[in-house]
């Protein structure tokens, strides 16, 4: 449960500030996806939008979270696994 904090609560603030940034500088009315316009509403351009940045920024963050871990846990999570019984 902790790592699901350590994850996806950074991930959320930073989403909300790269959407922030990314919609200043972007009308969702003037984008194209694959060559056509996107018919979406304003809203719901916002929200994939946001929706598309956490997921993004998720991956991030467990990337991070997976990589920091020592020899030690990555060994001793193998054994645990390898235990007759397990």
């Amino acid at each position: 449960m902790n790592k699901l904090f350590f994850v996806f609560w950074p991930s959320f603030l930073i989403a909300g500030i790269a959407e922030i940034i990314f919609f200043t500088v972007v009308d969702p009315q003037e984008l194209y996806l694959f060559g056509q316009p996107v018919t979406f509403s304003a809203l719901a351009t916002y929200s994939i939008g946001f929706f598309a940045f956490w997921a993004i920024c998720a991956a991030s963050s467990y990337s991070t979270c997976f990589f920091q871990r020592s020899s030690r846990d990555i060994n001793d999570e193998t054994i645990e696994h390898t235990k007759p019984g397990a």
